[in-house]
Formats: C-alpha cells, sequence, structure tokens
C-alpha cells in the first residue's frame, strides 16, 4: 500500500518524443519545468500520482534477469544517489526510448521524468522517480467574459484524467531491482507492448501479493477452463468450488498448497488433474513461486472480483450463489426443460 499523503514533486523535466520510423523528431528541453504555480503542481499531482492508487509491484530485469544491466535501472539509481542528476538522466531516458520507439504504431507524445519525496510504502518515507508519456491529445474550449460580451476559443491539451503510460520507480529493494509500479492505458497489441517489456524491462515482484495474485488466477484458470473437460460438472458446481477457493484465501493469513488441495478441491482426482494443470500452466507462463506463503490481503481483494458466482440461465434468470452448495439442485423435466431448484429458510 502507497500513503501519498507527504508526497512532493520536487522536481520534473520534460520532452517530445517522436516516432523514429515515421521520421518524427526527439525534442530536449534545455532545463527544468518550472512548477512554482501551486495550481500547477496539483494538477500535476493529481495526473501523476492518481494512476496508482491500487498498484501492482514490478521489479526491472534484462538478458539473463541480470536486472543491472538494464539502462532504465541504471539512470534511476544514479538519480537516487543525486537529485541533482535528474535533468542529465532525464535526457538520457529520453534518447533510450526513442531509440526503441520504431514500431508504426507508437504513438509521439510529451515524456515527464518526476522526482518525488516522502512517499510512503508499509510505513517506511522513501523516494520515487516517475516516468510518465502522454499520448493523445484532447480539444478543449475557454470562454472569455473580460469584455462586456464572451467570447471563445479552443486549444489542444492534456486531459489530467486520462494517463497513457507510465511508471513509478520506488527506492526501495535496490538489490532486487527496485519495486515498480506501471501504468498503460493505450494499445494493448503485441507490437506496442514497447513501454513494459522493451523500455522499462520489467517482472513482476517475487513478494507475497504476486503469488497470493499468480495462485488464485491458476485456481480460477483451471476450474472455469480444465474442470468441465475432464470431470461432468454443472455450472453451479463449478461456482462452488470458485467460493470455496476465494474464502480459504479470505479465511487464512498462510498459504500451504496441500492443505488448500485438501479443504476445496477435496476429491482425490481432481487435485490430481489441478497438479498436472499447475505445473503446466506456471511453466507455460513462466511463473515461479513455493507452495507455502503468506497470503496477501490486498491480493484477495483484487483478485475476488474476477471470481463469479453468477449463475447465468438463458437470458431470463441470473441466481447469484454465495453459500452451500447443497441447497441447490438441479434436473431435468420429462419434456426436456432444465430447471434448479433453491432451498431457503427466510426471504427478504
Amino acid at each position: 500500500m502507497i500513503d501519498y499523503t507527504n508526497c512532493n514533486i520536487e522536481k520534473i523535466s520534460v520532452h517530445t518524443i517522436g516516432n523514429k520510423t515515421n521520421g518524427e523528431g526527439l525534442r530536449l528541453s534545455k532545463s527544468l519545468l518550472d512548477t512554482s504555480d501551486l495550481r500547477v503542481r496539483e494538477l500535476l499531482f493529481k495526473f501523476f500520482l492518481n494512476p496508482f492508487s491500487n498498484p501492482e509491484f514490478h521489479s526491472f530485469t534484462f538478458t539473463n534477469e541480470d536486472f543491472t544491466l538494464n539502462p532504465i535501472f541504471n539512470f534511476a539509481s544514479k538519480i537516487f544517489d543525486s537529485s541533482k542528476t535528474l535533468y542529465k538522466n532525464s535526457v538520457n531516458i529520453a534518447k533510450h526510448l526513442y531509440e526503441l520507439s520504431v514500431h508504426p504504431q507508437i504513438k509521439s507524445g510529451d515524456l515527464f521524468v518526476a522526482y518525488f519525496s516522502g512517499i510512503s510504502i508499509e510505513d517506511e518515507l522513501t523516494e520515487a522517480i516517475g516516468i510518465f508519456k502522454s499520448e493523445n491529445r484532447q480539444a478543449f474550449l475557454k470562454l472569455d467574459s473580460s469584455n462586456e460580451d464572451f467570447s471563445i476559443q479552443y486549444d489542444d491539451g492534456i486531459n489530467i484524467e486520462k494517463l497513457d503510460k507510465g511508471c513509478l520507480i520506488l527506492n526501495t529493494d535496490r538489490d532486487s531491482g527496485f519495486k515498480v509500479c506501471i501504468i498503460d492505458k493505450s494499445n494493448k497489441s503485441i507490437e506496442a507492448q514497447y513501454w513494459k517489456d522493451i523500455f522499462l524491462q520489467l517482472s513482476p515482484c517475487n513478494d507475497d501479493y504476486h503469488h497470493t495474485k499468480e495462485f488464485m488466477n491458476i485456481t480460477k484458470n483451471f476450474v472455469t477452463k480444465q474442470l468441465s473437460e475432464e470431470f461432468e460438472v454443472s455450472r453451479a458446481d463449478q461456482i462452488d468450488l470458485l467460493n470455496r477457493s476465494v474464502d480459504y484465501f479470505k479465511t487464512n493469513d498462510t498459504f500451504d498448497k496441500k492443505d488448500f488441495e485438501k479443504q476445496v478441491l477435496q476429491d482425490t482426482g481432481i487435485i490430481k488433474s489441478f497438479r498436472s494443470f499447475d505445473s503446466d500452466y506456471r511453466q507455460k507462463n513462466e511463473i515461479n513461486f513455493t507452495d507455502n506463503f503468506e497470503i496477501s490481503s490486498q491480493a484477495v481483494k483484487k483478485q475476488a472480483r474476477v471470481f463469479k458466482s453468477i449463475l447465468k440461465l438463458d437470458k431470463n434468470f441470473h441466481i447469484y450463489i454465495h453459500g452451500n452448495h447443497e441447497l441447490i439442485e438441479q434436473g431435468v423435466e420429462k419434456d426436456g426443460r432444465k430447471y434448479y431448484k433453491i432451498y431457503y429458510k427466510d426471504e427478504s
């Protein structure tokens, strides 16, 4: 959890990054951005940091997982060592991004490199470096009532409610590649994934949040995609299994895979199938973590949203299943019509 209550923007540098393949240039500023106006600072603060209210953490990586060779890791390290080098290293960051902006779909934009102080993470005050790219300008209207009548003008500018691309590098865990949060709300095609994979070169942090998130994701994929291919299960059975999975993570502080299998999956055949699916999934997605870890409540809260407990019947009914699976019964009438019978005590 990140707390920005006492955060302050110390310095900002801005450059314009074009698309090299499309013949667009690189425009470098000559000095730091003047942010002495308090209102401007408030708007920049909102523009930069509001998207990172509930972040997921990554860390820098590189060839052979040697993050010390990652250019952005090195530029950030130099800034953290001396904030006086922010402008110089912002130029290095801009040049590096420009050299990588070669795919025709990559948009030109303004690149902001900012230095923040007073950020709190896990009750520890630290500094952060923000790298933000604004790619989409929007038209806005401005009314002028200085004379006896009104006049209207228009201009193009940055929408502070929509940060296109950004990352926040926290000055913590340097020996394992820093903690980094990332935003990318633009084109999601493979060709345009240069921000995270090519420019920043990040991988998920190997922490409890990551472990909890990934294991819940593996469980969800197994129940919704694999289970029905090997076993005769109804949608209600799948929902029941998803509910038991979420309940396990909500009611336990630590995760033990064998205990999870015993309490949630229960059936030996399903457990065997799950182990095979889990192994293949980890290998295919290059996921590596232990089978015992502390459960992250923040990850549980976020992942629980995608564990759907809704049983959709044609276009007529939606049944929300939250509890005892034994209180719902499925059957087929003689004329072929399918039905669910639901038992309950109280109505509200």
